[in-house]
């Protein structure tokens, strides 16, 4: 018995989920009783297994299949494995690339999918913990079923540390290539710009809260005093107000810097997954209750064309 986690990389480097499903699946499988299995499919597999070779990982396979992520590559890989080995549970990330082959793997499987698990409790039967309207309220899904498939959202746990012993092995499985359709050509940046706030240690972010670009000005004033850098929720970029290269969150940039400081910004969960690594968080909203409040290191329950001014004034700029 074990639990399955799948890890994904993207242009030659892992990503942070990976190292946030491992940690789970520790999780998962402790309360099980069973082993914690890692799956690493394509591009450097060698050392991809090496880096997730995490303290509680007991195995590791690898398929060199392709140099990046390919729906019909990982569903039959993933599969394979499955049937292989007989995991209670196949655990994924809940990111575009795990949304786009978790079906997939579930159905091939027969195996019940909860996708965007933010906790789980596997004493006894398994529940897993969801949030909806926009993080408002949370849902307790039980699962009656021995062996299932599971998608946990990011930065809810945290990265895996430490070094493991696992074993390292290939994983050899027949590929049916005439059932793989799709390929990826390569990528292209989206209004990449001379920004890069994922760099930035000090972040102040605008929502809609702002109401209008007219408005903008305030927050870059605010920005400017204290020396940091401006960035947005998607609503903004939708509208045209800030360009792509400003989006923090899952469809835009995750960020980490020393400060966040979200201004007007309810809390969505696709924005959250890409800011909650933040070291400080401030928030600045008029509704004590917007899913940002519970994540905030500091909160200001007020309007922000009261509070922004005042700010500006404090760190020695001038409001427009």
């Amino acid at each position: 018995m074990t639990v399955l986690a799948v890890t994904e990389h993207r242009r030659g480097e892992l990503r942070d989920p990976s190292f946030e499903v491992v940690t789970a699946g520790r999780e998962l499988a402790d309360a099980l009783g069973t082993d914690l299995h890692l799956a690493v499919i394509g591009g450097d597999v060698e050392g991809f297994a090496d880096r997730l070779n995490r303290e509680g990982v007991d195995a590791i396979h690898t398929v060199a299949e392709g140099e990046e992520f390919n729906h019909d590559v990982y569903t039959q890989a993933v599969t394979a494995m499955a049937e292989a080995h007989d995991p209670d549970a196949v655990l994924m990330a809940n990111t575009v690339n795990g949304l786009d082959y978790a079906p997939a793997v579930a159905g091939a499987l027969d195996r019940p999918l909860v996708t965007d698990a933010v906790a789980f409790d596997a004493d006894g039967t398994l529940e897993v913990t969801r949030e909806q309207y926009g993080g408002k309220v949370e849902t307790t899904v039980e699962v009656d079923a021995d062996r299932f498939a599971l998608t946990i959202r990011p930065a809810e746990w945290p990265a895996a540390e430490g070094t493991g012993d696992a074993e390292i092995a290939e994983f050899d499985f027949d590929l049916d290539e005439s059932a793989v359709r799709s390929d990826v050509k390569g990528f292209e940046e989206v209004g990449a710009g001379d920004v890069d706030i994922s760099e930035a240690d000090v972040l102040v972010s605008i929502g809609r809260g702002i109401e209008e670009e007219d408005n903008l000005p305030l927050v870059e004033a605010l920005a400017d005093a204290l020396g940091a850098t401006l960035s947005s929720s998607r609503p903004i970029v939708d509208n045209g107000w800030l360009p792509k290269n400003r989006q923090v969150g899952q469809s835009g940039k995750v960020v980490t810097p020393d400060v966040y400081i979200a201004i007007g910004i309810s809390g969505a969960v696709q924005h959250v997954a890409g800011m909650k690594g933040s070291d400080t968080i401030i928030a600045v909203n008029t509704d004590p209750n917007a899913p940002i409040m519970d994540i905030a290191d500091y909160a200001i329950v007020d309007d922000l064309f009261d509070v922004v001014p005042e700010l500006i004034e404090e760190f020695g700029g001038e409001a427009p």
